[in-house]
């Protein structure tokens, strides 16, 4: 199993990016939870709390994939290090505004500066893709490499921001954030043998390959998994909290990514050879089943052993998660051109955070309204629309997917379905 991945970091400069890479994009899962966190104990409240967060989710849909349309066309370094300058100064205006008791407006606008925020995850998947476009077995390790350290960032983000947040003091979470963003920016973008270069086709590349009816298709679906991931954090600190632990809800969420990290391991060691469609639309469907257990948990077990409980049925939820990324990823790959591929990849976490957007505002409200355990009916409405998209939308990704094998797909992509 090791020497799989072992082979991907034998090429120089690597391990480097890749390193950078994870560092830069803890603040993905530190930032929404720890504005969560950071506001429920200023404001006492969990509405005002996940909309807030709600904010920044929906501002990084909408300026992200412009962000990443920007790297394509000009280069990582030259993009990446303007857009992070931007996220730094409107965290810190968040930061002071949440500290010095300034109105609740304020908290909306400094969370709308940070939607700027640059893709990482989908710079170092690009990095990748340029490395290996001609070696598709150690690709689609790679990617399954990334989508473990996605994993291991939501294990360690949220506990790092929740329980410095109710350890230290209100802020040192989305602070903390703040700090790794810029270091590992930094020290990501100082890799230049590795940055791909500019596509010659990056300037006259036409419109946004939103376009694209399979991608579409991706997006929204993931609109949906974004929703069960923004709902599950905040009904689980919640549910935590209700229950005299909240400190506890970082090690619950922790497991939840446990279980996607474990199977994203073992994932990346297997070869496939059925549709990509389906494996995609596979991973969907289990992941909307898996919400149904929470609910029962929610509802029928309290005290602690409710947050044991609740820990075992997210292990479980978490082991279709990293697989569902990688195939999204490997898919979007295949669908997007070679010189379009940052904004593409980052059209598919642009869903992602509308989801967690939608999802994490509605939490928050039906967790004040009702209580935690009926939040966890979020997660599984959610589930359903995911899974009722992606069956309707199959159609549409076979014949992009079918379209890239009979010869429309760029050149320096690779196939990853065989």
């Amino acid at each position: 199993m090791l020497s799989s991945y072992r082979q991907i970091f034998a090429a120089p400069g690597t391990l480097a990016f890749s390193s950078a890479g994870l560092v830069s994009r803890l603040p993905i899962s530190m930032t929404g939870i720890g504005i969560v966190t950071m506001l429920s104990q200023l404001r006492d409240s969990f509405g005002v709390a996940g909309a807030v967060a709600a904010v920044l989710a929906l501002s990084a849909a909408a300026i992200g994939p412009q962000v990443s349309r920007l790297v394509d066309r000009y280069g990582q370094r030259r993009v990446a290090l303007p857009a992070t300058a931007v996220t730094l100064a409107a965290a810190t205006a968040l930061l002071l505004c949440a500290r010095l008791g300034a109105p609740d407006w304020t908290l909306f606008v400094c969370a709308a500066a940070m939607g700027g925020m640059p893709s990482t995850g989908a710079m170092v998947r690009a990095r990748w893709a340029y490395l290996y476009r001609d070696e598709a077995p150690k690709l689609h390790t790679a990617y399954s490499y990334e989508a473990v350290m996605d994993e291991i960032c939501f294990i360690v983000g949220p506990i790092l921001s929740i329980g410095l947040a109710t350890a230290v003091f209100p802020e040192a979470g989305v602070l903390l954030a703040a700090v790794f963003l810029t270091v590992g920016v930094l020290l990501f973008t100082a890799q230049r043998r590795t940055e791909p270069p500019v596509h010659p086709a990056a300037h006259h590349s036409g419109p946004s390959v939103i376009r694209n009816a399979g991608l579409q298709v991706l997006v929204l679906t993931f609109v949906a998994t974004g929703a069960i991931f923004g709902s599950v954090e905040v009904v689980t600190v919640a549910f935590a909290e209700e229950q005299g632990h909240t400190a506890a809800s970082s090690l619950v969420l922790a497991v939840y990514a446990l279980g996607s990290c474990l199977a994203g391991v073992v994932y990346g060691t297997l070869h496939f050879k059925g549709p990509l469609a389906s494996r995609f639309l596979g991973g969907v469907a289990l992941m909307a089943a898996s919400m149904v257990p929470l609910v029962v948990v929610g509802q029928l077990v309290t005290g602690t052993g409710g947050l044991v409980a609740l820990g075992l049925a997210l292990f479980v939820a978490g082991i279709s998660v990293s697989p569902t990324l990688i195939a999204a990823m490997a898919t979007v790959e295949r669908l997007v051109p070679a010189a379009q591929l940052t904004e593409g990849m980052t059209w598919t976490t642009t869903g992602l955070a509308l989801g967690v957007a939608f999802g994490s505002s509605a939490a928050g409200w039906v967790v004040d309204a009702s209580g935690a355990p009926a939040g966890y009916w979020v997660p599984v409405g959610a589930g359903a629309f995911g899974a009722l998209t992606a069956v309707l939308g199959l159609g549409r990704l076979r014949a992009g997917l079918l379209s890239a094998e009979a010869g429309t797909r760029p050149p320096q992509t690779v196939d990853l379905g065989h």
